[in-house]
Protein backbone atom coordinates (compact mmCIF):
# COMPACT_ATOMS: atom_id res chain seq x y z
CA UNK A 1 0.00 0.00 0.00
CA UNK A 2 2.80 2.45 0.78
CA UNK A 3 4.15 2.33 -2.78
CA UNK A 4 0.63 2.93 -4.13
CA UNK A 5 0.13 5.89 -1.78
CA UNK A 6 3.42 7.42 -2.87
CA UNK A 7 2.39 7.05 -6.50
CA UNK A 8 -1.02 8.62 -5.87
CA UNK A 9 0.08 11.50 -3.63
CA UNK A 10 3.63 12.04 -4.85
CA UNK A 11 4.99 11.77 -1.33
CA UNK A 12 6.61 8.94 0.62
CA UNK A 13 4.99 7.28 3.63
CA UNK A 14 7.31 7.48 6.62
CA UNK A 15 5.06 5.88 9.25
CA UNK A 16 1.92 3.76 9.30
CA UNK A 17 -0.19 2.99 12.38
CA UNK A 18 -3.41 0.92 12.62
CA UNK A 19 -6.53 2.55 14.01
CA UNK A 20 -9.38 0.87 15.87
CA UNK A 21 -13.11 1.44 15.84
CA UNK A 22 -14.21 0.02 12.48
CA UNK A 23 -15.91 -3.33 11.92
CA UNK A 24 -15.93 -3.37 8.09
CA UNK A 25 -12.62 -1.96 6.84
CA UNK A 26 -9.13 -1.73 8.26
CA UNK A 27 -8.10 1.84 9.10
CA UNK A 28 -4.68 3.45 9.24
CA UNK A 29 -2.99 6.74 9.98
CA UNK A 30 -0.27 7.41 7.46
CA UNK A 31 2.46 9.96 8.10
CA UNK A 32 3.91 11.47 4.94
CA UNK A 33 7.39 12.84 4.36
CA UNK A 34 6.02 16.36 3.89
CA UNK A 35 4.54 16.33 7.41
CA UNK A 36 0.93 15.60 6.47
CA UNK A 37 -1.20 12.87 8.01
CA UNK A 38 -3.65 10.89 5.89
CA UNK A 39 -6.48 8.57 6.89
CA UNK A 40 -6.49 5.29 4.93
CA UNK A 41 -9.13 2.58 4.65
CA UNK A 42 -8.34 -0.82 3.21
CA UNK A 43 -10.29 -3.95 2.42
CA UNK A 44 -10.30 -6.78 -0.11
CA UNK A 45 -10.27 -5.58 -3.72
CA UNK A 46 -13.90 -6.64 -4.12
CA UNK A 47 -14.88 -3.93 -1.62
CA UNK A 48 -13.94 -1.15 -4.04
CA UNK A 49 -17.64 -0.63 -4.84
CA UNK A 50 -18.18 0.33 -1.19
CA UNK A 51 -15.46 2.95 -1.44
CA UNK A 52 -16.94 4.27 -4.68
CA UNK A 53 -20.32 4.69 -2.97
CA UNK A 54 -18.72 6.35 0.06
CA UNK A 55 -16.81 8.73 -2.20
CA UNK A 56 -20.03 9.74 -3.93
CA UNK A 57 -21.74 10.38 -0.59
CA UNK A 58 -18.85 12.44 0.78
CA UNK A 59 -18.79 14.60 -2.35
CA UNK A 60 -22.53 15.22 -2.14
CA UNK A 61 -22.35 16.13 1.54
CA UNK A 62 -19.40 18.46 0.97
CA UNK A 63 -21.33 20.29 -1.73
CA UNK A 64 -24.06 21.28 0.73
CA UNK A 65 -22.28 21.38 4.10
CA UNK A 66 -21.55 24.74 5.77
CA UNK A 67 -17.94 25.56 6.63
CA UNK A 68 -18.49 24.58 10.27
CA UNK A 69 -19.34 20.99 9.27
CA UNK A 70 -16.19 19.41 7.87
CA UNK A 71 -16.57 16.49 5.46
CA UNK A 72 -13.47 14.31 4.91
CA UNK A 73 -11.94 14.98 1.50
CA UNK A 74 -11.24 11.93 -0.70
CA UNK A 75 -7.62 12.17 -1.84
CA UNK A 76 -7.23 8.92 -3.80
CA UNK A 77 -8.94 5.55 -4.15
CA UNK A 78 -8.40 2.37 -6.12
CA UNK A 79 -6.82 -1.07 -5.93
CA UNK A 80 -3.29 -1.65 -4.65
CA UNK A 81 -2.32 -5.28 -5.21
CA UNK A 82 -5.14 -7.34 -3.73
CA UNK A 83 -6.47 -4.50 -1.57
CA UNK A 84 -8.99 -1.73 -2.16
CA UNK A 85 -7.70 1.53 -0.67
CA UNK A 86 -9.27 4.90 0.01
CA UNK A 87 -7.27 7.88 1.26
CA UNK A 88 -9.04 10.69 3.08
CA UNK A 89 -7.92 13.95 4.62
CA UNK A 90 -6.92 13.56 8.26
CA UNK A 91 -9.31 15.14 10.76
CA UNK A 92 -8.14 15.59 14.33
CA UNK A 93 -11.01 14.69 16.66
CA UNK A 94 -11.19 16.59 19.92
CA UNK A 95 -10.54 14.89 23.21
CA UNK A 96 -12.51 15.61 26.36
CA UNK A 97 -13.96 19.09 25.90
CA UNK A 98 -15.82 19.48 29.16
CA UNK A 99 -18.22 22.42 29.06
CA UNK A 100 -17.12 23.27 25.50
CA UNK A 101 -18.65 20.02 24.24
CA UNK A 102 -22.22 21.25 24.75
CA UNK A 103 -21.57 24.30 22.59
CA UNK A 104 -19.80 22.15 20.00
CA UNK A 105 -22.69 19.70 19.69
CA UNK A 106 -25.20 22.55 19.53
CA UNK A 107 -23.26 23.96 16.58
CA UNK A 108 -23.03 20.49 15.02
CA UNK A 109 -26.83 20.22 15.11
CA UNK A 110 -27.12 23.67 13.59
CA UNK A 111 -24.71 22.70 10.81
CA UNK A 112 -26.63 19.52 9.96
CA UNK A 113 -29.84 21.54 9.70
CA UNK A 114 -28.05 23.98 7.40
CA UNK A 115 -26.85 21.10 5.22
CA UNK A 116 -30.37 19.67 5.00
CA UNK A 117 -31.89 23.06 4.21
CA UNK A 118 -29.24 23.88 1.60
CA UNK A 119 -29.76 20.57 -0.19
CA UNK A 120 -33.55 20.98 -0.22
CA UNK A 121 -33.14 23.86 -2.64
CA UNK A 122 -31.56 21.59 -5.25
CA UNK A 123 -33.43 18.32 -4.69
CA UNK A 124 -33.77 16.12 -7.80
CA UNK A 125 -37.05 16.30 -9.66
CA UNK A 126 -37.39 12.51 -9.44
CA UNK A 127 -38.33 12.76 -5.77
CA UNK A 128 -36.99 10.39 -3.12
CA UNK A 129 -34.06 8.00 -3.52
CA UNK A 130 -30.80 8.14 -5.44
CA UNK A 131 -29.52 7.47 -8.92
CA UNK A 132 -27.41 4.51 -7.80
CA UNK A 133 -27.60 1.87 -5.09
CA UNK A 134 -25.10 2.14 -2.25
CA UNK A 135 -24.49 0.54 1.14
CA UNK A 136 -25.72 0.81 4.71
CA UNK A 137 -22.77 -0.50 6.68
CA UNK A 138 -21.69 -3.52 4.66
CA UNK A 139 -25.22 -4.29 3.48
CA UNK A 140 -26.51 -3.31 0.02
CA UNK A 141 -28.91 -0.36 0.11
CA UNK A 142 -31.29 -0.30 -2.88
CA UNK A 143 -32.29 3.14 -4.10
CA UNK A 144 -33.90 4.13 -7.37
CA UNK A 145 -36.57 6.83 -7.36
CA UNK A 146 -40.11 7.15 -6.03
CA UNK A 147 -42.33 10.23 -6.15
CA UNK A 148 -43.98 9.27 -2.84
CA UNK A 149 -41.92 9.19 0.35
CA UNK A 150 -44.02 6.52 2.07
CA UNK A 151 -43.80 4.26 -0.97
CA UNK A 152 -40.02 4.75 -1.13
CA UNK A 153 -39.54 3.94 2.54
CA UNK A 154 -41.71 0.82 2.31
CA UNK A 155 -40.36 -0.50 -1.00
CA UNK A 156 -36.71 0.56 -0.90
CA UNK A 157 -35.91 0.48 2.80
CA UNK A 158 -38.14 -1.91 4.77
CA UNK A 159 -39.11 -4.45 2.09
CA UNK A 160 -35.53 -5.50 1.15
CA UNK A 161 -34.57 -5.91 4.80
CA UNK A 162 -37.71 -7.93 5.60
CA UNK A 163 -37.09 -10.15 2.56
CA UNK A 164 -33.50 -10.68 3.69
CA UNK A 165 -34.68 -11.64 7.17
CA UNK A 166 -37.16 -14.12 5.65
CA UNK A 167 -34.38 -15.65 3.56
CA UNK A 168 -32.52 -16.30 6.82
CA UNK A 169 -35.70 -18.00 8.14
CA UNK A 170 -36.43 -15.12 10.48
CA UNK A 171 -39.98 -14.46 9.33
CA UNK A 172 -41.10 -11.39 11.23
CA UNK A 173 -44.70 -11.35 12.35
CA UNK A 174 -46.82 -8.64 10.70
CA UNK A 175 -44.27 -7.83 7.98
CA UNK A 176 -46.73 -7.87 5.09
CA UNK A 177 -49.29 -5.79 6.96
CA UNK A 178 -46.60 -3.30 7.92
CA UNK A 179 -45.49 -2.79 4.32
CA UNK A 180 -49.07 -2.18 3.25
CA UNK A 181 -49.66 0.38 5.99
CA UNK A 182 -46.43 2.42 5.82
CA UNK A 183 -47.39 4.48 2.73
CA UNK A 184 -50.71 5.31 4.38
CA UNK A 185 -49.03 6.27 7.65
CA UNK A 186 -46.65 8.65 5.87
CA UNK A 187 -49.13 10.01 3.33
CA UNK A 188 -49.97 13.03 5.44
CA UNK A 189 -46.32 13.86 6.10
CA UNK A 190 -45.47 16.09 3.15
CA UNK A 191 -41.72 16.14 3.69
CA UNK A 192 -39.51 17.67 1.05
CA UNK A 193 -36.57 15.55 -0.10
CA UNK A 194 -33.22 16.59 1.31
CA UNK A 195 -29.79 14.99 1.12
CA UNK A 196 -29.54 12.82 4.24
CA UNK A 197 -26.42 11.25 5.69
CA UNK A 198 -28.36 8.01 6.03
CA UNK A 199 -26.22 6.31 8.72
CA UNK A 200 -25.96 9.01 11.35
CA UNK A 201 -25.15 7.18 14.55
CA UNK A 202 -22.71 8.62 17.08
CA UNK A 203 -19.76 6.67 15.64
CA UNK A 204 -20.06 8.57 12.36
CA UNK A 205 -19.84 12.08 13.80
CA UNK A 206 -17.54 14.00 16.08
CA UNK A 207 -16.16 17.31 17.26
CA UNK A 208 -12.84 18.52 15.92
CA UNK A 209 -9.97 20.11 17.79
CA UNK A 210 -10.35 23.29 15.70
CA UNK A 211 -13.89 23.88 17.03
CA UNK A 212 -15.73 22.55 13.99
CA UNK A 213 -17.64 19.27 13.76
CA UNK A 214 -17.61 16.44 11.24
CA UNK A 215 -19.76 13.65 9.84
CA UNK A 216 -18.43 10.75 7.78
CA UNK A 217 -19.12 7.19 6.55
CA UNK A 218 -22.36 8.21 4.82
CA UNK A 219 -25.12 6.16 3.18
CA UNK A 220 -26.62 9.13 1.35
CA UNK A 221 -29.93 9.41 -0.43
CA UNK A 222 -32.67 12.00 -0.88
CA UNK A 223 -35.32 11.53 1.77
CA UNK A 224 -37.01 12.88 4.88
CA UNK A 225 -34.55 14.82 7.04
CA UNK A 226 -36.09 13.17 10.08
CA UNK A 227 -34.35 9.87 9.28
CA UNK A 228 -31.02 11.42 10.32
CA UNK A 229 -32.48 12.84 13.52
CA UNK A 230 -34.17 9.51 14.31
CA UNK A 231 -31.01 7.46 13.92
CA UNK A 232 -29.09 9.96 16.02
CA UNK A 233 -31.34 8.81 18.88
CA UNK A 234 -31.01 5.07 18.26
CA UNK A 235 -27.68 4.18 19.85
CA UNK A 236 -27.21 7.18 22.11
CA UNK A 237 -24.10 9.30 21.97
CA UNK A 238 -25.63 12.49 20.61
CA UNK A 239 -26.35 14.88 23.50
CA UNK A 240 -29.48 17.00 23.82
CA UNK A 241 -27.51 20.02 22.64
CA UNK A 242 -27.19 18.48 19.16
CA UNK A 243 -30.96 18.20 18.75
CA UNK A 244 -31.49 21.66 20.23
CA UNK A 245 -29.04 23.10 17.73
CA UNK A 246 -30.83 21.43 14.85
CA UNK A 247 -34.25 22.70 15.90
CA UNK A 248 -32.79 26.19 16.41
CA UNK A 249 -32.17 26.35 12.65
CA UNK A 250 -34.99 24.19 11.28
CA UNK A 251 -37.73 22.98 13.66
CA UNK A 252 -39.14 19.53 12.97
CA UNK A 253 -42.56 18.96 11.46
CA UNK A 254 -45.58 17.99 13.62
CA UNK A 255 -45.62 14.29 14.46
CA UNK A 256 -41.85 13.83 14.15
CA UNK A 257 -41.61 12.04 17.49
CA UNK A 258 -44.14 9.46 16.33
CA UNK A 259 -42.08 8.61 13.23
CA UNK A 260 -38.84 7.83 15.07
CA UNK A 261 -39.62 4.15 15.75
CA UNK A 262 -40.71 3.55 12.15
CA UNK A 263 -37.58 5.12 10.68
CA UNK A 264 -35.27 3.32 13.08
CA UNK A 265 -36.90 -0.02 12.30
CA UNK A 266 -34.84 0.02 9.11
CA UNK A 267 -31.60 0.07 11.11
CA UNK A 268 -32.81 -2.56 13.58
CA UNK A 269 -33.63 -4.87 10.66
CA UNK A 270 -30.25 -4.19 9.06
CA UNK A 271 -28.44 -5.02 12.31
CA UNK A 272 -30.52 -8.18 12.67
CA UNK A 273 -29.58 -9.27 9.16
CA UNK A 274 -25.89 -8.43 9.57
CA UNK A 275 -25.27 -9.47 13.17
CA UNK A 276 -28.31 -11.53 14.30
CA UNK A 277 -28.32 -11.71 18.10
CA UNK A 278 -31.08 -9.75 19.82
CA UNK A 279 -31.62 -7.27 17.00
CA UNK A 280 -34.36 -9.39 15.45
CA UNK A 281 -36.29 -9.38 18.73
CA UNK A 282 -36.01 -5.60 18.91
CA UNK A 283 -37.26 -5.31 15.33
CA UNK A 284 -40.20 -7.60 16.10
CA UNK A 285 -41.10 -5.58 19.19
CA UNK A 286 -41.07 -2.39 17.10
CA UNK A 287 -43.28 -3.93 14.40
CA UNK A 288 -45.73 -5.18 17.04
CA UNK A 289 -45.93 -1.74 18.63
CA UNK A 290 -46.35 0.08 15.32
CA UNK A 291 -49.19 -2.21 14.29
CA UNK A 292 -50.82 -1.94 17.73
CA UNK A 293 -50.69 1.86 17.58
CA UNK A 294 -52.35 1.82 14.16
CA UNK A 295 -55.41 0.01 15.47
Amino acid sequence: MQAWVEQQLGCAVVAQAPLGGGCIHQAWRLELADGRSVFAKTNAAAALAMFDAELNGLQQLAHHAPAALVIPEPLAWGVAGDRAVMLLSWLQLAGSLGAAAESGWFQCGQALAQLHRSSAGSAPAQGYGAAADNFIGSAPQPNGWRSDWGVFFAECRLAPQLAWAASRREQLRGARELLELVPRWLSGHQCEPVLVHGDLWCGNAGLLSNGCSTIFDPACFWGDREVDLAMAQLFGGFPKAFFSGYKDVWPLEPGAKGRVALYNLYHLLNHANLFEGGWGRQAQTTIDQLLLNSC
